[in-house]
This record gives C-alpha cells, structure tokens and sequence, in this order.
C-alpha cells in the first residue's frame, strides 16, 4: 500500500511539472499545430520529452544503474544492524526482498511513473485548438 501511494505522488508531482511545461510550451505546440501535427503526434511529443525528463537522459540511467544496487547493499547492511541493536536477529528472507528479477522493473519504474503522470497533460495538449493556442503568449 505503501508503494502505491508513492507511486501515485509521484505521478502527481510529474503531473504537476509537466501541466507547467505544457502551458509554457503552449505557443510552441500552436505553431506545430498550424504546421500540420495531428493530435496523436502531439500526444507522443508531450510523452516522449516527458520520458526523457523522467530518465533526465544518461543521467537517470546512471543514477538508476547505481542507486538501485547501492540502495540494496545498504538496505543488506542496516537492516541486520537494526536487528542486533534490538537483541534479535532478522530471518534472511525478511532481507534478502530484492530479488534480480524485480531490479530492472525498479529501474525502469521511472519511465513509466513520468508517462503516466504526463498523460492528462498530452491529452490537454492535443484537444487545444491551433488559433486558441497562437494566442496564447
């Protein structure tokens, strides 16, 4: 439950950032517009800059690459400490809760929490009208 609940703030920060890069962006996407981009392709704009954010490029995926194992390896190490502070010791499978199957799917949560949460805001982006759009400065 805890996760989900992190999950969904952080597609409501991503939303949040990405309905004020919309509106900034909003001159940019009438010219687009008035040039011929349908609304699927504005849609896959909004989303395809929102994926790259998310990442933040190579610098996500280094940041992921080394903050996923890093933050196992410390988990491994604190949490048997924790145990012994308190007089107990911790069952293995109580510690070992980051199996390599579930380490891509953490790395890539990124991605997909920055595309959902840029959805409503791609939805926006392609249902403005061009001439509403080139007003708007």
């Amino acid at each position: 439950m805890l996760t989900l609940m992190l999950v969904a703030v952080a597609c409501l920060g991503v939303l949040s950032t990405v309905v004020l890069d919309t509106r900034d962006r909003v001159r940019d996407l009438g010219v687009y517009r008035a040039l011929g981009m349908t609304p699927r392709q504005t849609i896959a704009q909004v989303l395809t800059s929102v994926g790259v954010v998310g990442a933040v490029g190579a610098v996500g995926v280094v940041a992921g690459v080394i903050g996923v194992p890093l933050g196992v390896a410390l988990h491994r190490l604190v949490v048997p400490a924790m145990g012994r502070a308190a007089g107990t010791t911790i069952p293995p499978a109580d510690i070992d809760v980051y199996g390599a199957p579930l380490l891509p799917l953490l790395a890539a949560a990124g991605v997909v929490i920055a595309t959902a949460g840029a959805l409503l805001p791609a939805g926006w982006a392609a249902r403005t009208a061009t001439a509403r759009a080139l007003r708007a400065e």
